[in-house]
C-alpha cells in the first residue's frame, strides 16, 4: 500500500480518469488498515492505522489471502476484479456506495496498480 501514491500518480491516464474525484477511502486487510486520500485523481497520502475514529467515504475490507490473489500478475478467476471479489465473498465494500460505483473504473485501476510486476 505504501507504493500506491508513486504508482498511481505516475500514471497520467489514471490520474486523468479520477480528475473530478477528491475523497478518502479505507482499505482493510485482516488487522491492517490504510486511509487513502485522493485529491483530484492523485493519491495525496496513504496512512497506516490503527485509527480511533477514521473518517472515510467508503471502506474496502478483505482478508489478506484475497488481496494477495488480487495482486498477482495474472489473478485467477474471481480475484481479477473488485466486483469479482465482491461476488465471491472475498471483499466487502461499506459506506457511500455512490462514490465507489460512480468511480468504479478508477478504483479498479488504482487497486490493480499494486499487482506485482514479475512475469507480467
Amino acid at each position: 500500500m505504501e507504493q500506491l501514491p508513486q504508482r498511481v500518480n505516475a500514471d497520467e491516464r489514471l490520474v486523468w480518469r479520477g480528475r473530478f474525484l477528491s475523497t478518502t477511502f479505507m482499505v482493510e486487510s485482516d488487522d491492517d488498515m490504510y486511509l487513502v486520500k485522493v485529491s483530484e485523481g492523485r493519491i495525496a497520502s496513504v496512512t497506516r492505522g490503527p485509527f480511533a475514529q477514521p473518517s472515510w467515504s467508503f471502506a474496502m475490507r478483505a482478508p489478506s489471502k484475497s488481496w494477495e490473489q488480487f495482486w498477482l500478475p495474472l489473478p485467477p478467476p474471481g480475484f481479477n476484479d473488485l466486483l469479482a471479489l465482491i461476488k465471491h465473498g472475498g471483499l466487502r465494500v461499506e459506506g457511500d456506495m455512490h462514490v465507489f460505483m460512480a468511480n468504479l473504473l478508477y478504483f479498479k485501476a488504482v487497486m490493480a496498480t499494486l499487482r506485482t510486476q514479475e512475469n507480467a
